[in-house]
């Protein structure tokens, strides 16, 4: 069976905002992504005022907040993938996070 790969352009994001349960993506091509906080533990975490300091970075196929050392692609929003981060390199941040480590 032969199967093909559908290439298409990973669009730019452009703005981002959260709630404290949604963090929402505004791409360069019109769309709007949506998808629940609790897919980003760090973010979860953060502060409103953490996440409200994020930058666009890799020519806008990605978004980085820098006091969580959190990174996020568009890519893999659209794919609908969550942090790939283990509950064990989470735990270690939160707990340095609280002043436990």
């Amino acid at each position: 069976m032969l199967t093909s790969r559908i290439e298409f352009e990973i669009p730019a994001g452009r703005s981002v905002r959260t709630t404290e349960d949604t963090l929402a993506v505004d791409l360069d091509d019109g769309r709007s992504l949506s998808v629940p906080l609790a897919w980003y533990p760090r973010l979860l975490h953060a502060t409103n005022e953490e996440r409200a300091a994020w930058r666009i970075v890799g020519r806008g196929h990605g978004l980085h907040w820098d006091a969580l050392d959190e990174d996020i692609s568009i890519e893999n929003l659209l794919a609908g993938h969550r942090s790939g981060e283990s509950q064990q390199s989470f735990e270690r941040w939160l707990a340095a996070r609280n002043g436990a480590a």
